[in-house]
């Protein structure tokens, strides 16, 4: 039964406005908006993210647990502090926190260079703290080493061979780490379906944003194809066309070649965490948004996926965003109401001040709820 107007409950699951909110800023500013349009309304708020910014922050409001910090290797194989977080058995990862792209000054990213080594160090401090379910968030990497940094430290940690070659690996160094392994699980979370190599692989879709010029792309795709065709060969298997196995360029490839990984969306992961559904069951609005909202948005990112359980359950979905494209093909999607924050004046300089954002946001739930 559906609650009194006097009482309605609203579900606010906003994205991070990335370089300008964090998820739970976002849903502080659009919960105000709520509460001055309707002051007894219930505002049930869920920091959310679909693998890559905010993955740890939200499923510890999911999960509680404890973060743990480790010293690792960031991608140019410099010590960073980087957290995990641990609950019982279960570890969660975001490897951007290790090998991520806002480590590395826009002046020093190159993906050729570029290492995952300090993410294989965060899978292996798990393990050793006794972790049988690892979960590892994966998106703003800084990286396009087909995980292969990843591996290395793995082997690094349970084997005696240190010395490898910068290219590939010997899988048959492999059968040394499984015993380390064999009862451990592991998924990856990714909104990203693109495979390791081709026009829609790691290197040609990923790269240019990790600062790889047209020469470094072709060098990173055969790089790739060696790799995959080598692992292969010893394995009888191939993972590289897999969904999936572009994400974080290419490190979903080595979790689910070299791991048995399963490949989860980022955003069913955290949902079925928090029991969405069942938040949905007497809920009256779901609002949610990200940054920017196109086209794009449809195609599994983390507002499509919150559409769709609210669908379900046949409960309107408000999306909001900093910047709107293709607008009326996000309403024929199923959203309810597909807002932009911004009013079309105003500078993107301005647009980007946290304050100027949340003061936005919250105005436009207001608008939303009249």
């Amino acid at each position: 039964m559906k609650k009194s107007k006097q009482k309605r409950k609203m579900i606010v699951a906003i994205d991070s406005f990335k370089g300008c909110l964090t998820s739970m800023e976002a849903n502080q500013a659009a919960s105000d908006g709520v509460r001055l349009k309707m002051p007894e309304a219930e505002v049930v708020q869920i920091p959310v993210s679909d693998g890559g910014e905010g993955w740890l922050e939200a499923f510890q409001t999911a999960l509680g647990g404890e973060l743990v910090q480790i010293h690792v290797k960031d991608p140019l194989m410099r010590p960073v502090l980087a957290p995990y977080l641990v609950q019982g058995d279960k570890a969660v990862i975001e490897m951007a926190k290790a090998s991520g792209l806002t480590l590395l000054a826009p002046e020093e990213r190159n993906p050729l260079v570029a290492s995952s080594y300090g993410t294989g160090q965060l899978v292996t401090d798990a393990i050793r703290r006794g972790c049988k379910d690892i979960i590892v968030g994966l998106g703003g990497s800084a990286t396009s080493d087909c995980g292969l940094g990843m591996l290395r430290a793995v082997i690094d940690a349970f084997t005696q061979q240190l010395s490898l070659q910068e290219e590939s690996i010997n899988p048959g160094t492999w059968n040394e780490v499984l015993a380390a392994l064999h009862d451990v699980k592991f998924t990856i979370a990714t909104d990203v379906t693109n495979p390791l190599c081709g026009k829609q692989g790691a290197a040609e879709v990923f790269a240019p944003q990790k600062g790889a010029t047209p020469e470094m792309i072709r060098c990173l795709d055969a790089r790739a194809r060696r790799f995959a065709e080598d692992s292969a060969r010893h394995f009888g298997y191939d993972c590289q066309n897999q969904p999936g196995a572009g994400a974080a360029g290419g490190l979903g490839y080595a979790f689910m070649q070299y791991m048995k990984a399963e490949c989860r969306s980022g955003i069913e992961l955290l949902l079925d965490a928090v029991h969405f559904d069942e938040l949905l069951k007497d809920a009256d609005l779901v609002i949610t948004g990200e940054g920017s909202a196109d086209r794009q948005t449809l195609m599994g990112k983390l507002p499509y996926g919150i559409l769709q359980r609210a669908r379900h359950h046949n409960i309107p979905v408000c999306l909001l965003a900093g910047r709107i494209k293709d607008q009326q093909l996000l309403i024929d999607a199923g959203f309810t109401h597909v807002k932009c924050i911004n009013p079309p004046e105003l500078p993107l300089e301005e647009a980007m001040k946290p304050e100027t954002a949340k003061r936005n946001i919250c105005q436009c739930v207001c608008s939303c709820l009249q």
